[in-house]
């Protein structure tokens, strides 16, 4: 098992501007055939994001999108743009974002 951390800059003329977000990845014997696990810490309370601060991203989902050939910097790009764009179809928790 291998662990790095990373850090994702919020992107210009968002709600995340001017902050950097700490995550975790998680890498099992398996990569890539199997992805990354992608952690925030700590915590972000965001509707793609578990309350652990493990990520929900089809791209992160052997049984979705992922392929072995995506890189790492793609993978933050890919989380990058989920926090400013929410997928509401794939919720990672769904009762504590319904008004």
């Amino acid at each position: 098992l291998f662990k790095w951390e990373a850090k994702i800059p919020g992107k210009k003329d968002s709600l995340w501007e001017g902050g950097v977000y700490k995550m975790s990845l998680e890498f099992t014997e398996d990569y890539p055939n199997k992805p990354p696990k992608c952690k925030f810490t700590p915590v972000l309370f965001h509707p793609n994001v578990y309350p652990s601060g493990t990520v929900c991203l089809s791209i992160l989902n052997e049984d979705e999108d992922w392929r072995p050939s995506l890189t790492i910097p793609q993978i933050l790009l890919g989380i990058q743009d989920l926090m400013c764009n929410p997928n509401e179809k794939s919720p990672a928790q769904a009762d504590p974002y319904v008004a």
